[in-house]
């Protein structure tokens, strides 16, 4: 059959350990046969990265801007034992904290549900969405470690030449500390893209912070989302009858765990990273969970919400053949194409990206698992456990009888 043609290329950010083994699988064989792929590819490996002095990263993020869609493999963010492992010239930051400061949007991220896998949350009956604020907290800080007594002071100097100054800590020894900062341009944005997706997905919305403790910092998005609900959003809302509420993230979690889901959950940078795994390990594996960045300007990047699979990727380089769970990446390509396919007026690229998911979720109903679901599994549900290139083998065998009717037709 004639390869489905694309007008505008994707940004391709290729990445690093065992996702990068699925990555390259994944483009040659599930989609090459049957797309003519166009792609600005940049190799966001670790290695690479520090031969560019990061550099590639931002060309990256700023190709995505520029593109409007972007795929993303999973990506390494180093620490002292990965200096060491990958002698590093220096501690890069996270990728995907530098692509969101230059995107400035947020992350969207929910679970791919099977009808017979047991959420360890027995009452979540509906995916319960995370909306992840992108910008600034910890993934933007400074850090200073000292080894004498003294006293640390948080210090601004406006434009004006006002300055504003207050006592961190005295301390009578050795002391680490950390400044944050976020903007009210990113906070704001933040709010309308959280508001606006659930008004598109007609799901109620949750936001949760600690503005009892931290009072001006989480107190600073809690009155954005109030105001900009009350200004904007109050009777869109009620139209469709859905309900906004802010609650303290320690209740929040209360709430959570009661749920039945089927609402979007809207948190902090860091709060956001921690419970998005914990929704995903819940509702059945951290490979079973999609991840969008939006931008204000509506750029998206797609990846999977996990990580580089580290243990399975030292277990391949040792010549086995590891049970990796490949879904979450699929999906990531999946959501760029459908993405540049609904902006560049194509729906045969549509089409095809549903097919692909389709054929990824039909093989898992047929009882081909990897393990980390296999172990999810109801009692009584005939599966088998399979390595990676068993799933991806039977994903593009059901792939193609898809292609081929649709060919035939």
């Amino acid at each position: 059959m004639e390869k489905i043609k694309m007008k505008v290329p994707l940004v391709e950010m290729d990445g690093d350990e065992m996702t990068r083994i699925l990555w390259r699988i994944i483009r040659e064989d599930l989609i090459e046969p049957y797309v003519d792929l166009k792609t600005e590819y940049y190799d966001l490996s670790l290695r690479h990265r520090d031969e560019t002095r990061d550099q590639v990263t931002v060309d990256a993020a700023n190709a995505t801007e520029r593109l409007g869609v972007a795929v993303k493999c999973a990506t390494i963010t180093a620490n002292r034992q990965r200096q060491e492992e990958y002698h590093l010239s220096e501690i890069w930051p996270s990728p995907n904290g530098t692509i969101r400061a230059v995107l400035d949007g947020t992350a969207f991220r929910a679970p791919i549900l099977l009808p017979f896998l047991r959420p360890a949350v027995p009452g979540w009956e509906k995916p319960i969405t995370v909306a992840r604020h992108a910008y600034g907290d910890m993934y933007k800080a400074v850090e200073l470690v000292t080894d004498e007594p003294g006293v640390a002071t948080l210090n601004f100097k406006g434009q004006s030449g006002r300055e504003q100054t207050l006592t961190i800590a005295r301390t009578k020894g050795s002391a680490v500390f950390q400044g944050q900062h976020n903007t009210e341009t990113s906070i704001r944005a933040f709010v309308h893209s959280c508001f606006q997706y659930a008004l598109d997905t007609k799901q109620d919305l949750w936001f949760s912070a600690k503005d009892t403790i931290s009072k001006e910092y989480d107190g600073e998005f809690r009155r954005a989302f109030d105001e900009e609900f009350a200004n904007t959003y109050k009777d869109k809302f009620d139209t469709l009858g859905l309900h906004y509420f802010y609650t303290l993230i320690d209740d929040a979690v209360s709430r959570v765990m009661r749920s039945k889901g089927g609402f979007i959950w809207a948190l902090k940078n860091y709060d956001g990273d921690v419970m998005s795994d914990m929704v995903a390990a819940a509702f059945g594996s951290l490979a079973m969970m999609t991840s969008v960045l939006m931008a204000p300007d509506g750029s998206m990047e797609f990846e999977a919400s996990h990580g580089t699979v580290t243990r399975h990727f030292y277990r391949y380089r040792a010549g086995e053949k590891p049970s990796t769970n490949s879904t979450a990446t699929i999906f990531a390509w999946t959501g760029a194409l459908r993405r540049r396919g609904q902006l560049d007026d194509l729906p045969d690229l549509v089409s095809f990206a549903g097919k692909l998911e389709s054929a990824c979720l039909e093989t898992m109903k047929d009882g081909l698992l990897t393990g980390d679901l296999a172990v999810l599994v109801d009692e009584g549900h005939r599966c088998q456990i399979v390595n990676y290139e068993e799933s991806l083998r039977a994903i593009s065998k059901r792939l193609a009888e898809k292609m081929r009717t649709v060919s035939e037709r």
